[in-house]
């Protein structure tokens, strides 16, 4: 099939960017196998109502014909059926045993695979080498774990960056914490919560 005779929908509610694109441009390029296992769904004027993103990742390898069976035709669902598609192919219903993933699985090779590996930036000259609390009891602190996207990570960090550089950074109660990321996150929310009053 000629990949000009296949529309991307111009209501396509999902997007990829930057790094993961990558990700996915190189699985298709080191595993094009796949495409034939996940086919991009169209309907029956070939408009995308599954795989929008392989389709642009495809253009963007050079592709200008790709097998049939890289595209399979549901030509047979009712309007309301194809925007309930759209939706219940890009949702995630389960979610990921890490335990199993980390014993059983490269994590390296996951991340370039393009899952999104939880963990942490760690900077060796602002913590030391040694990550651990102390042995026993490890109360006043306590680490919170957050799931954010891309977009949301970047503009924390950003934020975080921006509360260190400030004359109030200096003098935050930091209750014993060192570390300097806590400080500042407890910095920004003190003075959220000052303007909400």
């Amino acid at each position: 099939m000629k990949l000009k005779d296949i529309k991307p929908n111009p209501n396509n509610p999902r997007v990829i960017r930057d790094d993961k694109f990558e990700k996915l441009r190189n699985s298709i390029e080191s595993f094009p196998q796949m495409m034939a296992l996940r086919p991009i769904v169209v309907d029956a004027d070939n408009v995308i109502l599954g795989g929008n993103m392989r389709f642009r990742a495809l253009q963007d390898l050079g592709y200008k014909e790709i097998p049939d069976e890289w595209v399979k035709k549901a030509d047979e669902l009712t309007e309301e059926q194809k925007r309930e598609f759209i939706i219940k192919d890009n949702s995630g219903f389960g979610s990921w045993d890490w335990d199993a993933l980390a014993n059983e699985w490269d994590t390296e090779q996951l991340s370039e695979w393009g899952l999104d590996m939880p963990g942490f930036d760690i900077d060796e000259d602002e913590y030391g080498e040694d990550f651990s609390l102390p042995d026993g009891d490890k109360e006043p602190f306590q680490q919170m774990t957050f799931t954010l996207a891309d977009e949301q990570a970047e503009q924390i960090k950003n934020a975080l960056s921006d509360a260190k550089q400030l004359e109030e950074f200096k003098y935050i109660e930091t209750f014993a914490n060192e570390n300097s990321n806590g400080n500042a996150l407890y910095l920004i929310i003190s003075q959220w919560a000052e303007q909400r009053k």
